[in-house]
C-alpha cells in the first residue's frame, strides 16, 4: 500500500509537471509570436513613417515642385509725384499697389517654365488725372543666390475716371528656368525704378 501510494504520487506530480511545462511552452510560443509580430508590425509602422515623412521627397515629387512667387519687402507700393514734389503727399498723382501673386510651372527636360500673375490697383491722389499709368515691375528668379532670371516690365493701366481704385492684372508668362525647380529657387515680384534688363 504504501509503495502503491508513493507511486500514485510520483504519478501525480509528474502529471501536474507535464501539464505545467505544455503551459509554459504554449504561453512561452504565444509571447514569442506577440514579440516577432510586433517588430514586424514596428519594421512596417516606420517604413511607413518615412514614406510618409514630410523630409522625405521623391523624385516625382522634385519633378512637381512648382517655386512659389513672393512680393519682395518694400516694394508693393509705387507713387508718382508732381514735377519737384517728390514725397508731397499734397502732389501725389496716382499710388499704386500690389495686393497678390501667383504663379504655374511648366516642366520640361533640362529645365523648367514659369508663368507669374501680379494683381494690384492704381488710386488716384490729390491730383491725380485719367490717362495712362506705367508702372516698372520686376519679376526675378533666383537658384540660391544667383540670378537666372530678371525682367523689368513698364505695365500699363488705364484711369478712366479720378475718383475710386482702377483694378489690374499683370503677368510674365515667358520665364525659362535651366534645370529642374527645387526648394532653391525663389521668385521674386515687385516694383522697381531700375533699369531695364537683367540685373
Amino acid at each position: 500500500m504504501q509503495f502503491y501510494g508513493a507511486c500514485h504520487l510520483i504519478n501525480h506530480r509528474l502529471l501536474v509537471n507535464s501539464i505545467l511545462f505544455s503551459v509554459i511552452a504554449v504561453v512561452s510560443g504565444c509571447q514569442s509570436g506577440e514579440t516577432l509580430g510586433a517588430l514586424d508590425a514596428g519594421k512596417q509602422d516606420a517604413a511607413q513613417s518615412a514614406e510618409t515623412s514630410p523630409d522625405v521627397v521623391r523624385e516625382s515629387e522634385l519633378r512637381a515642385y512648382c517655386p512659389p512667387a513672393v512680393l519682395r519687402e518694400g516694394t508693393s507700393f509705387f507713387r508718382t509725384y508732381q514735377k519737384g514734389a517728390q514725397d508731397d503727399a499734397s502732389k501725389l498723382i496716382y499710388q499704386a499697389s500690389i495686393s497678390d501673386v501667383t504663379r504655374t510651372c511648366r516642366h520640361n527636360a533640362g529645365s523648367f517654365g514659369m508663368t507669374v500673375a501680379v494683381a494690384g490697383r492704381v488710386v488716384p491722389g490729390p491730383v491725380g488725372t485719367t490717362g495712362s499709368v506705367t508702372m516698372p515691375i520686376r519679376v526675378a528668379v533666383l537658384r540660391d543666390d544667383q540670378v537666372v532670371y530678371s525682367k523689368l516690365f513698364q505695365h500699363n493701366v488705364v484711369i478712366s475716371e479720378t475718383a475710386g481704385a482702377t483694378q489690374f492684372i499683370f503677368n510674365d508668362p515667358d520665364i525659362v528656368v535651366p534645370g529642374q525647380a527645387d526648394r532653391s529657387i525663389q521668385v521674386i515680384v515687385g516694383y522697381d525704378e531700375g533699369p531695364t534688363g537683367k540685373r
